[in-house]
């Protein structure tokens, strides 16, 4: 059985195939209550030119069109860092039931700086998930060394 370092390592992994694809260095998997990968998504920025194409806002609107909410409920959705405002945003409205994130959204924003494409925000995805009418479980940060190091020289 993986643990939740085995999921979020293949999230890393994601990160970096989206990075040498020519986008930003981010992945997220979505885990079924049985264990299984359903879907993975990289960062689509780069691809299409879409400044909302994060990797865990494409995968939360993939499985909303794929999965009812109930069955999103039993799932887990793996992020190489921690959902912005906006893809934490999305897991609720999707329907996800659980969070678990690599490096967090405040030691990104110290390792990217001011970088006009992806202007941090400091306000962590326990707080907007907190602020629905639904519980969303929440884990993280976690490998952040290994999570950081996919971003090591994008960011210039």
């Amino acid at each position: 059985m993986n643990t939740d370092e085995d999921y979020l390592r293949l999230s890393i992994e994601i990160a970096r195939q989206a990075r040498a694809a020519g986008n930003h260095p981010f992945g997220a998997i979505l885990v079924g209550p049985d264990g299984a990968v359903l879907m993975e998504a990289g960062n689509a920025h780069g691809n299409t030119g879409d400044r909302t194409g994060h990797a865990e806002r494409v995968l939360m609107t993939r499985a909303s069109l794929a999965y009812p909410a109930e069955f999103l409920a039993g799932c887990t959705m793996y992020a190489s860092a921690e959902p912005c405002a906006m893809c934490a945003g999305a897991a609720y409205w999707a329907g996800v039931g659980r969070v678990v994130y690599g490096l967090s959204e405040r030691d990104l924003g110290q390792l990217i700086g001011p970088h006009p494409e992806n202007l941090t925000m400091d306000l962590p995805c326990r707080t907007v998930l907190g602020a629905g009418q639904r519980t969303i479980a929440v884990l993280g940060p976690l490998l952040e060394d290994e999570s950081r190091a996919v971003h090591e020289g994008f960011w210039r």
